[in-house]
């Protein structure tokens, strides 16, 4: 983990997140922000869940910079709505971007749809335009904050609000963890949020347009993505499977620190 040490001891998150486990997602950001300080940060992918949660960091002021991944691939609809984000809450997005040399060394090897030709090309894909892009971003982070929702597949029914996020060394926080599709539903309603126009079509969990589809009525809530594979393989790599997020018993003893001068 980069940086010094804030009070925020790693062995204590899982007695924390048992303590949060019933409270609201706006307490749980409170404290999360109030606990680590500066360096708290939001990954958006402006579906429904993290526009929940944006909504309720803009609403309490809250310091926790928001931002998102812009893989290239994006739906005309999703920077339609990064726009009207912006503009109804007042805040600036931060986007970042995977490397180009990167990108370009990847599509000259394995052509411009290589996420079709296999599990492996896909997962490559995802790791050049999501996971490094993130990974650089969380180098300089404290906690990072994001829409997992048990209820949105096997891979996450074990999610808490709290956990230790192995691969990136730092607190990962999961405020709506608890909540139903209903109740996410129903807040956006409430509040009025802007929602991503594609929900109203069928899309569930919305990404890369060439990856994402509309799903059926009784389809799992992720089917629509690379829906040509298997459902164990369902995640991008943002998110591990296979007991990457492990519990604080099991992380290695340091605690979390400030961010550092490392650009992204």
């Amino acid at each position: 983990m980069n940086g010094t040490e804030t009070g925020l001891d790693i062995y204590t998150l899982d007695v924390h997140s048992q303590r949060l486990a019933n409270e609201s997602p706006e307490v749980v950001l409170a404290w999360i922000a109030s606990t680590v300080g500066p360096g708290v940060v939001f990954a958006s992918s402006l579906g429904m869940e993290d526009q929940v949660i944006t909504h309720m960091i803009a609403a309490a002021r809250l310091p926790i910079e928001i931002f998102t991944l812009d893989t290239g691939r994006l739906f005309p609809e999703t920077y339609d709505l990064i726009a009207r984000t912006e503009l109804r809450y007042a805040i600036r997005i931060r986007t970042l971007f995977p490397d180009a040399a990167a990108v370009e060394a990847m599509v000259t090897e394995e052509g411009v749809n290589l996420f079709r030709h296999s599990v492996e090309s896909r997962r490559r894909c995802c790791h050049v335009r999501k996971v490094e892009p993130l990974r650089r971003h969380l180098r300089k982070a404290r906690a990072w904050v994001c829409g997992l929702r048990a209820e949105q597949s096997d891979n996450r029914s074990g999610v808490s609000a709290l956990a230790w996020d192995a691969d990136n060394g730092l607190p990962k926080v999961c405020p709506l963890h608890a909540w139903s599709w209903e109740q996410v539903r129903d807040y956006a309603t409430t509040h009025d949020v802007p929602v991503h126009p594609l929900h109203e079509q069928g899309f569930a969990s919305i990404g890369c347009a060439p990856c994402t589809r509309a799903i059926a009525p009784g389809e799992p809530f992720r089917a629509g993505r690379w829906w040509w594979e298997g459902e164990e393989h369902k995640e991008c790599g943002l998110h591990r499977a296979g007991g990457r997020l492990v519990r604080p018993s099991t992380a290695p003893r340091h605690r979390a620190g400030p961010p550092t001068e490392e650009s992204p």
